[in-house]
């Protein structure tokens, strides 16, 4: 199958879009069933659609499973731990700071990508770099500055950076996962590794959940019907993510996934009767240019 070089392109804004409306639908049951039920629910019932998707493609192309090497395993097993992690911190910060400036918080993956460069393998900063990462965490502490007699607070800043930093590193691994499947058709192989990666999810959640909290994993299984709506926006949104990772880079992907910021924005103003602050505008514009500078340098 050919690519065409805007195939990335609609693969993206679909996922961002569909992104939004799942994260929408997490934050609101994660008010009634807590962080790890919410997080539990991205995956479980997004598991169903996800074996849906790779059995459709397996039809329509008439191929076989390609063998799962250890190495593809391996980084699927990245990916999926640290979307876990970072989903759970995406729903906390959201559950204390707006949707909107939660979403532009976990956004800043690239800054994070060239400190741990930084950090763990001795990459040198040039200029632009500094530049660029001075931008984004001014844009962070503008975002996390109260309001007028609002009290301030650390913690919801701090659960929406950690987020995207496991992002970051969930995005590397996947598409690392997906290069490493075995087989020239790019639907097949983000379609499989997106089914890998709910298992492994799933799995991981629900061993978790039993020997912890089985009250909270019934009362999922009860709330099946609003539960099913934000795993098929889930699992739609990360097959288009797949899609995107498996033709082209995660630095130009997550570029592109800013739009994400103003689907965010519109949605929160007709569904959640949020408003947005002028200094957290303001701050959310200083971190996009920081993002995007990083992505350039």
């Amino acid at each position: 199958m050919s690519i065409e070089p805007w195939y990335w392109i609609a693969f993206t804004v679909t996922a961002a879009a569909a992104q939004v409306g799942r994260n929408i639908s997490l934050r609101s049951l994660s008010e009634a069933i807590g962080t790890v039920g919410a997080t539990q629910v991205r995956f479980l019932y997004g598991l169903p659609f996800g074996l849906i998707f790779a059995t459709l493609v397996l039809l329509a192309q008439g191929q076989g499973l390609p063998p799962i090497s250890v190495n593809s395993l391996g980084w699927a097993c990245v990916g999926g731990v640290s979307q876990i992690l970072g989903t759970g911190l995406m729903l906390a910060a959201m559950r204390e700071k707006s949707f909107v400036v939660a979403t532009a918080l976990t956004k800043i993956e690239p800054v994070w990508v060239a400190l741990f460069g930084l950090v763990l393998l001795g990459d040198l900063l040039s200029l632009s770099l500094i530049v660029a990462i001075g931008a984004a965490t001014a844009g962070v502490l503008v975002m996390s500055w109260p309001g007028r007699g609002a009290p301030w607070s650390i913690r919801p800043i701090v659960l929406g950076l950690a987020s995207g930093a496991l992002f970051a590193v969930a995005a590397i691994g996947f598409r690392a996962s997906i290069k490493a499947l075995e087989t020239s058709s790019f639907v097949l192989a983000a379609s499989l590794i997106l089914c890998l990666g709910f298992i492994i999810q799933t799995a991981l959640l629900l061993a978790f959940m039993l020997w912890k909290d089985r009250q909270t994993l019934l009362v999922i299984l009860r709330a099946w019907r609003p539960s099913l709506v934000a795993g098929a926006l889930g699992a739609f949104a990360s097959q288009a993510w797949f899609l995107a990772f498996a033709v082209e880079s995660a630095a130009r992907v997550r570029t592109l996934a800013l739009v994400e910021i103003a689907f965010a924005q519109v949605l929160s103003k007709l569904l959640l009767r949020q408003r947005t602050t002028n200094h957290e505008w303001f701050g959310m514009f200083l971190l996009l240019i920081g993002v995007v500078l990083v992505l350039r340098s």
